[in-house]
């Protein structure tokens, strides 16, 4: 059994419309899974690797991706990382600049990250979510944390590029 504590905002969207997404997640993972949406609790119950499986998949819709993106990671080829961009702020206002300068323009920024690293990602409270093949998920991490500490657009769309074509 699995437990973990999910944003209340987030519970609706683990559930679904009279809790489809929910059973989808429950008979695709081979679990149980039971919500308290009073306090964000998940629980899931099931064998080692299908918790991890669906644990996996909760965490995604927790950290704001869509539910059929986070479904990708039934795939073993896929992964999910979480990255921090607390350590990087030092003050609420640096973390918005922050947050601003990954999303970009009308979400540029991160559409051109997520295109040339062909990831999915994002920007959600304090963290940064990507979600791809392991490969392209460690470019795009490299790629966003180059551009936490400063580095231009332009050159952290180049290093990405130049590091998906090492992996061709």
């Amino acid at each position: 059994m699995e437990e973990l504590k999910i944003p209340k905002e987030r519970i609706s969207m683990l559930l679904g419309t009279r809790g489809a997404i929910k059973r989808k997640i429950e008979r695709l993972t081979q679990t149980r899974i039971t919500v308290n949406s009073e306090m964000g609790d998940v629980m899931i119950d099931g064998d080692s690797v299908n918790c991890f499986n669906c644990l996996s998949i909760v965490k995604a819709i927790a950290r704001g991706f869509n539910p059929e993106i986070a479904l990708k990671l039934l795939d073993e080829n896929f992964n999910l990382e979480v990255l921090s961009i607390d350590s990087f702020a030092r003050s609420k206002k640096d973390l918005i600049r922050i947050r601003a300068r990954i999303i970009g323009t009308r979400g540029r920024a991160r559409e051109n990250i997520e295109e040339i690293s062909n990831t999915d990602i994002e920007v959600y409270g304090k963290t940064v979510s990507i979600i791809g093949k392991v490969e392209n998920v460690m470019v795009a991490k490299q790629g966003i944390t180059n551009l936490l500490h400063g580095s231009k657009h332009g050159n952290v769309y180049a290093y990405i590029e130049k590091q998906k074509s090492k992996y061709k």
